[in-house]
């Protein structure tokens, strides 16, 4: 399958999961895993700014559509597609990469999936909590929510890279 057709099917798949499973995980309120930002994160390095935003923003909002949230997903799936590239930049990704590199541990190596992704979805589980109360004075639990939701999230994005991962040849 081409690598266009791998994106589309775990577009699907990563949407489908996160309505018909992971919503559903609402531990005291605090952890609220979001594994559809995998989507975001294993998307080619040479995707055009442009289509990495649409990507994001459609991604987020099936979500959105399917677990009522009103623009949520969909806003902080596109803040956290803008803020990719800046942390490529700052994870130190090659320069002259080529074509065929994902973001991705068999590609780049753990260490660096790892902070890159620790980045992003911090990112977007921010910007989700914070539109979500909308109120600083619940500042405490907003931060919990934030550590332990990015916590189970990167968890399940690791784990879901490695079950997945083609291996560098």
């Amino acid at each position: 399958m081409n690598n266009y057709g791998k994106d589309i099917l775990r577009f699907f798949v990563l949407i489908a999961l996160q309505v018909l499973l992971l919503d559903h995980i609402n531990l005291g309120g605090y952890i609220n895993p979001n594994l559809y930002v995998f989507f975001i994160l294993l998307l080619p390095f040479e995707v055009p700014g442009w289509a990495l935003l649409i990507s994001a923003f459609l991604i987020g909002f099936g979500v959105d559509i399917f677990s009522n949230s009103t623009g949520l997903h969909a806003s902080a799936s596109v803040f956290m597609a803008y803020m990719r590239p800046w942390v490529i930049r700052k994870a130190g990704a090659p320069a002259d990469y080529e074509g065929f590199l994902k973001p991705g541990i068999g590609d780049m190596g753990f260490r660096w999936f790892f902070f890159y992704s620790l980045i992003l979805i911090f990112l977007h589980h921010m910007v989700l909590a914070l539109l979500d109360s909308f109120r600083f004075a619940e500042i405490g639990m907003i931060v919990m929510r934030l550590a332990l939701s990015t916590a189970v999230t990167l968890g399940l994005v690791v784990i879901a890279e490695y079950l997945f991962m083609r291996r560098r040849k």
